[in-house]
C-alpha cells in the first residue's frame, strides 16, 4: 500500500486554551483587587477617629481622579470622551463612587471589621442575582454551587468555627450599612460589565471616579465643618497608598477581571477578601493563623475553582 504523503493540514488553534487564559488572568486580576481592598478595608476601621467617611472617600478618589488623569493621556481619543454609555458610566459613578466609599467608611465606624467582611462574603450572590435581573447574565448552578462554598468558608473563616457572632449582627446599624454598600458594589460591577463591552477597563473606571467625585466633594466639605481631619503625616500617608493601591490598582484589576469572567463569575473570587485580611492580620499585626483558617481559605478558594466548570 502506498501511503498517503499529503499531510492533513492541521487544526485551528482551540479556543478554548484562549478562554482558559484568560480566566486564569481575571482570577488573578480580582485576587489583586481583593488583596489591596482588604487593606482598605483594615486602614479604614483603623482611621475611624481621625477622618469622616466622606472626607476619606473624598480624598482616596481625588487622588485617584489625579492618577487616571495622566493614564489616560495617552490612551486614544475614543477612550478619553464620553459616548453613548453615559448614563451606565454615570451609574457607575453614583454606586461605586459617590456612595459605596462613604456608605462603606460610614458602616466600619459603627460595625466590627469581622462583621463588615461576613457581609461582604454575602456580594457573589447579590451580584450574581443583580447580573441576571438587569442584563440577563445568568449564573450557572456551578456558580451558584461555588459562591455558596465561598459563603461558607468566610462564615468558617470569621466565625472560629462558633455560632455566637450571630446575635451580635442582629440590630447592628453599622452592618445593616454594610450591607447596602455591598449592594451597590453589586450595581457597580452589572453595569461596569455592560460598559465594558465596548470600554477599556482603564477608561470605564476613570469615568465612573470623574463622575462621581464632584458630587461626593461638597458633601465632603460640608463634614469638614463638623468633623474636622485631625492632619498627621500617617494619615497622609495612608490616604495616599488607599488612593493609589485600593483605588487605582483595585478598580482597575477588579473591572478587567470583570472583563474576563463576567460579573457573577468575578464576584465569586470577591469571598477571598477576608481570607487576605487573615492574612495580613497574621504577617503585620501578629494574629494566629489555625486550624480554621485554613479551613475557611480552602472553601474560598474551593468554591472559585467550583464556578469555573463548564
Amino acid at each position: 500500500m502506498l501511503r498517503n504523503r499529503h499531510r492533513e493540514p492541521a487544526p485551528p488553534p482551540r479556543r478554548d486554551g484562549q478562554r482558559r487564559t484568560d480566566q486564569l488572568i481575571g482570577i488573578a486580576l480580582v485576587n489583586l483587587a481583593t488583596l489591596s481592598w482588604a487593606t482598605n478595608m483594615a486602614l479604614g476601621r483603623w482611621l475611624r477617629d481621625d477622618i469622616g467617611p466622606l472626607t476619606l472617600a473624598a480624598a482616596r478618589f481625588s487622588i485617584a481622579f489625579l492618577c487616571f488623569t495622566v493614564l489616560l493621556q495617552r490612551r486614544p481619543a475614543g477612550e478619553r470622551r464620553l459616548g453613548k454609555d453615559r448614563w451606565l458610566l454615570l451609574g457607575m459613578a453614583l454606586s461605586g463612587v459617590t456612595i459605596f466609599g462613604p456608605m462603606l467608611y460610614l458602616g466600619l465606624r459603627y460595625t466590627t471589621a469581622v462583621n463588615a467582611t461576613l457581609i461582604n462574603g454575602l456580594g457573589p450572590l447579590i451580584t450574581g442575582l443583580l447580573a441576571t435581573l438587569l442584563i440577563r447574565e445568568p449564573m450557572s448552578r456551578f456558580q451558584v454551587a461555588g459562591a455558596t462554598v465561598g459563603l461558607l468558608g468566610v462564615a468558617v473563616l470569621i466565625s472560629g468555627g462558633s455560632l455566637d457572632f450571630l446575635p451580635a449582627i442582629k440590630g447592628n446599624v453599622g452592618s445593616l450599612i454594610v450591607l447596602g454598600a455591598v449592594v451597590l458594589w453589586g450595581v457597580y460591577s452589572v453595569l461596569g460589565r455592560r460598559v465594558m463591552r465596548s470600554r477599556t477597563a482603564l477608561s470605564a473606571t476613570a469615568f465612573s471616579i470623574a463622575l462621581g467625585l464632584p458630587l461626593l466633594l461638597p458633601a465632603a466639605g460640608w463634614e469638614i465643618q463638623t468633623f474636622p481631619p485631625d492632619i498627621t503625616p500617617r494619615l497622609v500617608l495612608i490616604v495616599c497608598y488607599i488612593g493609589v493601591v485600593p483605588t487605582v490598582i483595585g478598580f482597575l484589576s477588579w473591572n478587567a477581571g470583570v472583563r474576563r469572567l463576567g460579573a457573577s463569575g468575578a464576584m465569586v473570587f470577591y469571598n477571598s477578601l477576608p481570607f487576605y485580611g487573615a492574612l495580613l492580620g497574621f504577617f503585620f499585626l501578629g494574629e494566629s493563623i489555625g486550624l480554621i483558617h485554613l479551613a475557611g481559605g480552602a472553601l474560598i478558594v474551593g468554591g472559585g475553582l467550583c464556578s469555573l466548570i463548564r
